[in-house]
């Protein structure tokens, strides 16, 4: 018997240069089963909200997360409050948070009065790492998440960031599943720019992502360690993948596509 396959949502990433209207019905169009959507605080209005929800239930689309939420030295930002506020109303499951709070145990405390927020609000905080934020492995974010106290903060990993990281999803085995409530799914080589090109790390990471099965990822082996029935938000930030598809929804397609024939 195939196993079915997990919910698979097109990652806001995907589409930069568009709406995150534009980007459900790109959606809808091409047959995804969710969605993540981008959220910008000097463009979001209580319009877009209205209009995000609709469109997404008019569709019938799950939205897996709203991003993203940048924590950094300082105070609270209430930008960041009002897009877990946003999150809610438009039925986002999941916010995705990264962070260049450089003191760990701020961040643990910023990361826990989100949580409390959006908790209340019945959507779930995520923290993601990479080398280019100060979450720069597995064992950083989890000693965040222990130092938080926030049983319902989730790890949020892309197989990309794990590896630029010297993470292996061997790594993972051990984590609660719970605290997987989603992850990222792309593929890329096997080695890329050294962990102190930060500036290549970036660039691969926004432009240079490849299809399902065009790398050298261990994208199966992460699958496994993770529980069964995780979620799948594709982020796949490619330039060449804009420039061959320059129409939102054929891009979608063709992401699906691929990403349907890898799992298959």
């Amino acid at each position: 018997m195939v196993a079915p396959s997990p919910l698979l949502s097109l990652a806001a990433g995907v589409m930069p240069e568009f709406s995150p209207g534009q980007t459900v019905a790109a959606a809808a169009k091409s047959g995804w089963s969710a969605v993540g959507i981008w959220y910008d605080p000097a463009t979001w209005t209580p319009a877009t909200t209205i209009e995000i929800r609709d469109r997404v239930a008019d569709a019938g689309l799950v939205v897996l997360d709203i991003e993203v939420i940048w924590l950094k030295p300082g105070p609270d930002d209430p930008a960041h409050f009002a897009a877990i506020d946003a999150g809610a109303a438009i039925g986002a499951r999941n916010v995705l948070v990264v962070s260049s709070e450089p003191n760990p145990a701020q961040t643990a405390a910023k990361l826990a009065r989100l949580s409390d927020h959006a908790a209340a609000a019945g959507i779930r905080v995520c923290l993601e790492l990479a080398a280019f934020t100060t979450v720069g492995n597995v064992q950083a974010a989890l000693v965040i998440l222990d130092t938080a106290g926030c049983e319902d903060v989730g790890l949020l990993i892309d197989p990309l960031h794990l590896a630029r990281t010297g993470g292996a999803p061997a790594d993972l085995a051990a984590i609660n599943p719970r605290r997987f409530p989603y992850a990222q799914f792309c593929d890329a080589p096997a080695r890329g720019p050294p962990p102190s090109d930060v500036p290549a790390i970036i660039h691969e990471a926004l432009d240079l992502r490849l299809m399902p099965g065009d790398g050298a990822l261990p994208l199966a082996e992460l699958l496994a360690v993770l529980p069964h029935d995780t979620p799948l938000s594709v982020e796949l930030r490619s330039a060449a993948l804009r420039e061959s598809y320059p129409d939102p929804t054929q891009r979608a397609r063709a992401l699906l596509d691929a990403t349907q024939r890898w799992l298959r």
